[in-house]
């Protein structure tokens, strides 16, 4: 990992593609959210983060890339945002309905959906970037 601070409220890392990255970029976003003293969501925006990190790897990460992860605040508007760049061409959308009771995936985005007050796709070739926005007020 290579964490930077290039603003006072911005934070970016790179990670691997890995299964080990998923708590590490948790801990990321945790860190940022105390120095930054925001925490009033964080179950929420850690559980997206979890989410978004964890669909990078299984449908947006390429063998041999890794994804980065920025989260900014923004103090004025007082909004968290936290962004998952990978360089993969997998199409990101909610599942179709809800997903069976014994389904093992299909619920990340119907979580982001409901935890975080925006969220969306910005699709550029051959990057995407997957965000979430917060209200910290």
């Amino acid at each position: 990992m290579n964490e930077t601070a290039q603003l006072p409220y911005f934070r970016t890392a790179l990670y691997c593609r890995e299964r080990r990255s998923i708590p590490v970029v948790r801990k990321f976003a945790r860190k940022a959210m105390v120095e930054w003293e925001c925490e009033k969501r964080s179950d929420d925006v850690l559980l997206c983060v979890t989410e978004l990190a964890t669909n990078a790897l299984r449908h947006g990460v390429p063998p041999g890339r890794g994804f980065k992860a920025h989260i900014y605040l923004e103090r004025i508007e007082n909004t968290l945002r936290v962004e998952l760049h990978d360089s993969g061409d997998g199409e990101v959308r909610p599942a179709d309905g809800l997903p069976g009771a014994d389904d093992e995936g299909g619920r990340g985005l119907l979580l982001v959906a409901a935890l975080a007050d925006k969220w969306g796709v910005e699709e550029r070739n051959p990057l995407k970037t997957v965000w979430c926005e917060f209200a910290l007020t």
